[in-house]
């Protein structure tokens, strides 16, 4: 698993960190993790494959069998990130 790190954190987002972990009872390490994911991945966010069906439904293309259909035969596999080196 990647790491990550972060330079100059000024001492009261670091003490506001500390506090924030001890209240949710983990490390300030599990704390700036769990931070970053919801940053990153934040609940309700539209994913692209639910935004297609939608609008084919809408159009009155999809029925609800076949948007199940391809529900089912989706890759769930995360996709690997572009490099650029």
């Amino acid at each position: 698993m990647p790491s990550i790190t972060i330079r100059n954190v000024p001492d009261e987002v670091h003490r506001a960190i500390r506090v924030r972990a001890a209240l949710h009872g983990r490390s300030a390490e599990a704390e700036i993790r769990s931070i970053l994911e919801q940053a990153a991945k934040p609940e309700g966010r539209l994913k692209l494959g639910t935004l297609l069906t939608s609008i084919a439904r809408e159009a009155g293309g999809l029925t609800d069998a076949e948007a199940e259909r391809l529900n089912q035969l989706r890759d769930k596999t995360p996709a690997e990130p572009m490099s650029f080196e």
